[in-house]
């Protein structure tokens, strides 16, 4: 099994502090202008900033050309209206943005569950359009971002918090992102489970260090364990739908309702065609979708 560093995050204007489990203060490079302090009282104090209980605000939005959702969280509770993006593509980050700016929001995140293969993502544009957004993506992934993230993290934004679950096997750096699980946090919880698990299916696993042993097993332990109201927001949907359920998945997933080698043998006769975006996307979303930065990939700065 393998080890993880528990981690926490937490924004205010214009300073990020880190908290660890095992180390209170932690320099990281100059080069990201990361100023830390003492980061247990100042997590402390920024989350203590609100005298109201937390409220989610929560948006589904839709990418008709790569049937990819967006999600926008934001705690509307917290004076800042603290607010991330999951998963934005550059095709519809106006829109993404304007929202965020109508709906009177301080976007501190654009995140995505891993690297796509069938878009462009959105977060580099959005970093370019509004100072101060902090890009991230799994460690594992090995792409750009400003905080790349591990299984056990916690993202802050306000009061509420996203737990980082490291979710492989469609890819080597796949995440999923679980809603806090503690007091004043959104009930029932919501997982946005990117290209791992979909509504009664899965990401398929024969490109991009795709493992079908690695994906049944992350689904298994990672996302099936959650309480079975969990509400389930995939990162694409083919078929019409929006949302599902971990206990909706546990019982009617055709896939993954299968023992480990019924599931390979039907993950190795998909005969899917290969992404027509992938070598376009996949290099982009190494430097987080900032495409005039891919011809010199060394010299790009954290997107």
């Amino acid at each position: 099994m393998l080890g993880f560093q528990l981690r926490h995050f937490s924004v205010s204007q214009s300073k990020l502090f880190f908290q660890s489990s095992k180390t209170l203060v932690f320099p990281l490079l100059s080069t990201l202008g990361i100023m830390f302090t003492d980061a247990k009282s100042q997590l402390r104090a920024y989350n203590a900033s609100s005298s109201e209980p937390s409220k989610l605000l929560f948006r589904q939005l839709f990418e008709n050309e790569s049937s990819t959702y967006t999600y926008l969280l934001a705690d509307v509770a917290h004076p800042e209206k603290p607010a991330l993006l999951i998963d934005p593509v550059d095709r519809t980050v106006e829109r993404d943005l304007t929202l965020v700016k109508e709906l009177g929001l301080k976007l501190i995140y654009a995140m995505n569950t891993h690297v796509h293969a069938d878009h462009v993502t959105g977060t580099g544009l959005i970093k370019g359009k509004v100072p101060g957004v902090k890009s991230i993506i799994s460690k594992a992934s090995n792409s750009k971002a400003d905080l790349p993230v591990e299984h056990g993290d916690k993202i802050y934004f306000g009061n509420l918090f996203l737990e980082v679950r490291a979710t492989p096997g469609h890819t080597v750096g796949c995440l999923t992102y679980v809603t806090g699980d503690g007091p004043n946090q959104p009930q029932p919880r919501m997982a946005f489970t990117g290209d791992a698990l979909l509504v009664r299916g899965c990401g398929r696993t024969d490109f991009q260090g795709g493992s079908s042993h690695q994906l049944y097993n992350s689904i298994h332990s990672q996302i099936f364990t959650l309480p079975k109201d969990t509400l389930v927001y995939p990162a694409h949907d083919y078929k019409g739908f929006t949302v599902t359920t971990v206990g909706e998945e546990v019982l009617y997933n055709p896939r993954l309702t299968k023992d480990e080698e019924t599931f390979k043998n039907i993950m190795e006769n998909l005969n899917l065609e290969y992404p027509k975006m992938i070598d376009v996307a996949v290099p982009a979303n190494m430097v987080c979708g900032l495409q005039d930065l891919m011809k010199k990939p060394s010299e790009a700065s954290p997107c």
